[in-house]
């Protein structure tokens, strides 16, 4: 909801600046204002604006270029009938808007004290008083459509104001009184997200999620803004994997498509009787459906599948080398021992031999 002012820094002629003047509200609400005085505001400073009924304190949000470059996106026309700003809001306007947000929370238990009276299916979730105390907004979410205007004859009389009542959706209420996601950050909706978009089970589909509507569900109860930020991504992957409409036919029996593992790019089936999973390479599975569509079948999945196992991995003629060197080895300790005995019988062959006497010398 934040926007930083990256042309603060220029220096545009008073003649030549943008008019127009962005205040936010209670719950992030913006709406833009003329500034026909040619006020110098700071972002963030308190302003008074006029409403339909009274006046309303905001604080400026943006200014400059980028508030053109705001209305053009949000497709805002600026008219003779655009609200102006009247000054920059002193003490006593100050002391007046705190006043009057303190009248907010009585004002909200109060009201759901009558709505359960009158037995009414709405959820009251946030009420807003206007500065000058002239008017206050009750925002309500509802599934049905509600019959209240005994409600506002009701409200008017008790609180002496005039009344507002604002649907709003279960979104745009979670976004107003905020929160923390189950990723620990706060709510998107709350922060920037403006724009809600639909979101469908198909989204949780695509990127092979399970379908618990206690995990895809966020803090409103509908499914989680967030669904959509990757599923772009996922649609892209997808378009390499094959579309695996009926099993896989081998000679070990059928094999059925239990997980896909999009980014590493290898499928995982299981047999009827096999409690196992065998990952095969995306590549490995079209030449299978290939041959079943040639009605060959192949001896099994074992053979064409790339295994992350060492074991598994091994190609049959790393098998077969593996056996050579082994009987290259026995042969080769055989050979040695074999050497050791027939020098160990020459050693004794030569210890059984009568040694020859030196000759004695004779004075």
């Amino acid at each position: 909801m934040n926007v930083y002012d990256w042309l603060s820094h220029m220096d545009v002629p008073v003649s030549q600046r943008f008019d127009v003047v962005e205040v936010k509200f209670k719950g992030g609400r913006k709406e833009y204002f003329r500034n026909i005085n040619q006020l110098e505001f700071i972002t963030g400073d308190y302003v008074v604006c006029e409403m339909a009924s009274g006046q309303h304190i905001g604080t400026v949000s943006l200014q400059g270029e980028l508030v053109r470059l705001q209305m053009k996106r949000k497709g805002v026309v600026i008219n003779d009938d655009m609200h102006v700003l009247y000054r920059i809001a002193t003490e006593k306007d100050l002391d007046k808007h705190t006043q009057a947000m303190a009248r907010e929370m009585p004002t909200l238990y109060r009201t759901r004290e009558i709505i359960r009276e009158m037995k009414l299916n709405m959820k009251l979730s946030d009420v807003e008083f206007q500065s000058d105390n002239t008017k206050t907004t009750f925002y309500y979410s509802s599934e049905e459509r509600v019959d209240f205007r005994e409600l506002i004859k009701s409200l008017a009389s008790e609180f002496k104001v005039r009344i507002e009542m604002r649907q709003i959706s279960l979104r745009q209420e979670a976004s107003r009184l905020g929160g923390l996601g189950s990723c620990g950050r706060e709510l998107c909706c709350s922060t920037w997200l403006t724009d809600f978009k639909n979101i469908s089970t198909a989204a949780a589909r695509y990127q092979n999620l399970s379908l618990n509507p206690a995990k895809l569900s966020g803090q409103c109860g509908r499914l989680k803004c967030c669904l959509n930020y990757e599923l772009e991504t996922y649609i892209d992957a997808l378009r390499d994997i094959p579309t695996v409409d009926a099993p896989l036919k081998t000679k070990k029996g059928n094999a059925f498509l239990q997980k896909t593992d999009i980014f590493k790019k290898i499928m995982w089936f299981g047999f009827d009787k096999d409690t196992n999973w065998y990952p095969v390479a995306i590549s490995k599975v079209m030449e299978i459906m290939e041959l079943n569509k040639k009605d060959i079948i192949p001896e099994s999945l074992e053979i064409l599948t790339p295994q992350a196992e060492k074991s598994l991995d091994r190609a049959p003629g790393k098998i077969n080398s593996d056996l050579e060197n082994l009987d290259k080895k026995y042969s080769e300790e055989q050979k040695k021992k074999k050497k050791k005995k027939s020098r160990s019988g020459k050693n004794k062959n030569n210890a059984n031999k009568p040694q020859a006497s030196s000759p004695q010398k004779t004075d």
